[in-house]
């Protein structure tokens, strides 16, 4: 069952989104090569604590940590850890934040120091990959519209989106209905309503997108080496239009 939120419910949540893309910023000047994930990790912590918000995947399903930082070839849910990132490297933060009650879900890839054109291409490609999604979002379209503009756009500049991984509605728990895949026919799926909140967050490969998992049964990675991007946002369906809850 897909929940619809009321204003009052969207605007908690574009609050929580407020603290989390501001903690988005933060994390942008402090990587540069050298610094490890775990003090990034460290840092939101703390940043959430301050601002009077929690991190709500911190104990979701026995997950540790109040981030998920996956590095080159991972595709989501690498943990925190404390080898240094070196230049060249790209590196995924992605955290849910829970402010009042009210929950937000954003992923930024950042580039760590010079990183090489290609690289540079795929950060560009996912980031619009994101916003191409976001233009389907309307009151009358399908959520099928979502992930067909985003592949389309994705394959046509050679690059490939994992499957494994969606989108999903979030309200009073990190993941609700609808599912949001970031592939797949246009017209199909759950009609977009006006009180829907979802997540789009397409993760791109420079290779296949087939996955393999790690042995700590969370870290996703791409199976041939390439590496992953990613970038998210909550998005809510209001009477006059949407709106983009975790922009920065």
């Amino acid at each position: 069952m897909i929940v619809l939120k009321s204003p009052r419910e969207i605007e908690k949540m574009h609050e929580a989104g407020k603290v989390l893309a501001e903690c988005h910023k933060e994390i942008a000047m402090r990587i540069k090569p050298g610094i490890t994930t775990w003090e990034i990790e460290e840092f939101v912590d703390a940043y959430l604590k301050k601002r009077g918000a929690t991190p709500e995947q911190k104990g979701y399903r026995g997950y540790e940590y109040a981030t998920c930082a996956s590095i080159n070839d991972e595709i989501c849910h690498g943990f925190p850890r404390k080898e240094p990132l070196k230049s060249g490297d790209i590196v995924t933060i992605d955290m849910v934040v829970n402010y009042n009650g009210a929950l937000a879900d954003s992923a930024w890839t950042y580039g760590v120091g010079e990183v090489d054109e290609k690289v540079s291409t795929l950060l560009d490609v996912t980031k619009e990959s994101l916003y191409k999604g976001i233009e389907q979002v309307k009151i009358g379209n399908r959520i099928g519209d979502i992930g067909y503009a985003i592949q389309q756009f994705v394959e046509e500049k050679g690059f490939s989106v994992v499957r494994e991984f969606i989108g999903h509605g979030i309200g009073a728990s990190i993941h609700e209905k609808p599912d949001v895949p970031h592939f797949g026919l246009p017209h199909k799926g759950p009609r977009i309503k006006e009180g829907m909140v979802f997540t789009i967050e397409p993760m791109v490969n420079t290779g296949m997108h087939h996955m393999k998992m790690d042995q700590n049964g969370w870290t996703a990675r791409t199976v041939d080496g390439g590496l992953s991007a990613q970038y998210e946002h909550t998005i809510a369906v209001g009477k006059d239009g949407i709106k983009i809850l975790t922009e920065q």
